[in-house]
């Protein structure tokens, strides 16, 4: 039996890693650092939770039912898996996530040096899709050319980076903004929604998988285990990324106290401390993070819609590559402000998904539970992208009284008594008996 070697380990570790580590892991902590000033601390652990805890439960959910996010989902039947499964690729891919990545890639790595027009960004943006595409179009061999090359040079400007906000900080700690005074910890873990890393698990477990079986693994249990050992090691060095920014965030309000998002902080930080070559040294880490990121996306996408249309991967790369380059040229503000209600609307059903599948053993029939707890999660769900749309008068008055409502963790009571109520009525109805043809 074939087994992968210490260094195809690390090396399939360090692509994992680069494959999450993208434009909203670098640009939120930084932001929400600054916010949370002398309760760093809870916000940064609300943070982990959800940019991290999240992900890696998701690949050990993933990696137990073999990779594909169909049979996480089966228990819903199969057009409610599909439905969800397009929406989310859709999220993470050409509508929100991979233009993302050239945005801040640009504003970050690229602006300080061009300026901020709509040219430089046209030419930055084909120039930068069409380094993604040409990398996406050859999936199996993304474990060397990303892990092996492209990793540790991304790793070596990180540890620059982040050595920087510990051994050189800007300040001191700086003050609380109101909003992280009462509910540190619940704002850290809805900051952790906009890294998309949750969702991104879901479709980058099969991009993990298929990495593993291209060096000939075949046994299944081995293909858990290195998609898990290879979570654990993108979780370690994630956090350490997060930390590091936080940090570096908190600290740096006397140089980018009137920063409107992470990219100024960031830039304010760099330019404070190693002037313009610490500018180079930030383009350099933007544009490996969000260009490995973008190429995980883009191949994710092209794995799945050429499965489920009768389109070719090759296809599906291109047109998708060529979409994310229209909607970058709308600019990051717009593309955040779109993002949040959609975010805010999946993460729910993602997260709940992905405890239902690792509590499975739980369930005597799986479809019982996953339909009416999923479906509840999906009406709070909806009402809570509508709040954080702006429109919360549009939604009765009863929504805004549940607890959690002003955090849009509306949801969280109703699924869980949901949940409770339903697992207590699968036991009591017993097993399934199986229909004998």
């Amino acid at each position: 039996m074939k087994r992968l070697k210490g260094p195809d380990i690390l090396a399939l570790g360090f692509m994992t890693f680069a494959l999450f580590l993208g434009a909203g892991n670098i640009i939120f902590p930084p932001s929400a650092g600054m916010a949370a000033g002398g309760n760093i601390g809870l916000a940064a652990l609300g943070f982990l939770l959800t940019g991290v805890g999240l992900p890696l439960l998701t690949i050990v959910a993933l990696a137990r039912v073999g990779g594909g996010m169909a049979l996480l989902t089966a228990p819903l039947g199969k057009r409610a898996g599909v439905l969800f499964a397009v929406a989310v690729y859709l999220a993470i891919g050409p509508l929100f996530a991979t233009p993302r990545t050239a945005v801040v890639s640009f504003e970050m790595g690229i602006a300080p040096f061009t300026g901020n027009d709509g040219t430089p960004l046209l030419l930055y943006s084909l120039a930068y899709f069409a380094a993604v595409m040409f990398l996406s179009l050859n999936p199996g061999q993304l474990v060397e050319r990303i892990g092996k090359y492209i990793a540790p040079v991304l790793l070596a400007a990180l540890l620059v980076l982040g050595g920087a906000a510990f051994t050189l900080p800007a300040g001191e700690i700086g003050q609380t903004a109101a909003a992280y005074q009462a509910a540190p910890f619940v704002q850290g873990f809805l900051q952790g929604y906009l890294t998309m890393d949750t969702l991104g698990a879901l479709v980058f477990g099969i991009v993990i998988a298929t990495a593993i079986r291209d060096h000939g693994i075949t046994d299944g249990k081995l293909i858990t285990r290195y998609s898990v050992i290879a979570g654990l090691i993108a979780a370690a060095g994630l956090s350490l990324v997060y930390l590091a920014l936080f940090y570096l965030g908190a600290t740096s309000q006397g140089i980018a106290g009137e920063a409107q998002n992470g990219v100024q902080i960031l830039t304010a930080y760099v330019q404070h401390t190693f002037g313009t070559a610490g500018n180079l040294l930030l383009a350099v880490v933007i544009t490996l993070a969000c260009l490995t990121t973008a190429v995980g996306l883009l191949t994710a996408c092209g794995e799945f819609f050429s499965g489920l249309l009768p389109v070719s991967y090759r296809v599906v790369v291109l047109s998708f590559g060529l979409f994310s380059l229209l909607v970058a040229n709308q600019g990051l503000t717009q593309l955040i402000s779109f993002s949040i209600p959609v975010l805010v609307g999946l993460y729910p059903l993602a997260i709940v998904l992905i405890a239902l599948s690792l509590l499975d053993a739980l369930w005597l029939s799986p479809r019982r539970v996953f339909v009416p707890v999923m479906a509840v999660t999906l009406i709070f769900g909806v009402v809570d992208g509508i709040g954080a749309a702006g429109f919360s008068q549009w939604l009765p008055a009863l929504f805004s009284k549940l607890p959690l409502a002003g955090q849009s963790l509306g949801w969280l009571v109703p699924v869980l008594a949901t949940l409770l109520l339903v697992a207590v009525l699968d036991r009591c109805l017993g097993k399934p008996q199986s229909v004998l043809a």
